[in-house]
């Protein structure tokens, strides 16, 4: 039978800590999308809130089983890096998809910006 070691306290409170953060996390992402009124104002909170809590739960997983296996495990870092990378940028496309959506039918919103100097 394969013995499985007892972890030390100290780990188990701060992966535990961390697991409690992240899903307190995904949980105010949640709440702030069902909350908040229109689409722009429900972008925020989820992109926020979830790359939060993927950070939270992947160093709690990187603790865990870098402690088990005696040495880091470091790929577990590739999930919150990429949603890093990607959570803004489809925020990006999506507000901004919204707003041209906006635009065509007729909705009051803000005036472009213009990438040209003016003239005069």
């Amino acid at each position: 039978m394969n013995q499985v070691e007892a972890l030390p306290l100290w780990v188990e409170v701060i992966t535990a800590a961390l697991l409690l953060l992240g899903s307190l996390f995904a949980l105010l992402g949640a709440i702030g999308l069902v909350r908040l009124k229109d689409f722009f104002q429900r972008m925020h909170p989820p992109a926020l809130a979830s790359t939060l809590g993927a950070w939270c739960i992947a160093l709690a997983s990187i603790l865990y089983f870098s402690w088990l296996k005696h040495a880091p495990l470091l790929h577990a870092w590739l999930i919150p890096i990429l949603l890093s990378i990607t959570v803004p940028v489809t925020t990006l496309l999506l507000a901004r998809a919204a707003l041209f959506r906006k635009r065509m039918a007729g909705d009051e919103v803000p005036a472009e910006v213009s990438s040209r100097p003016p003239q005069g």
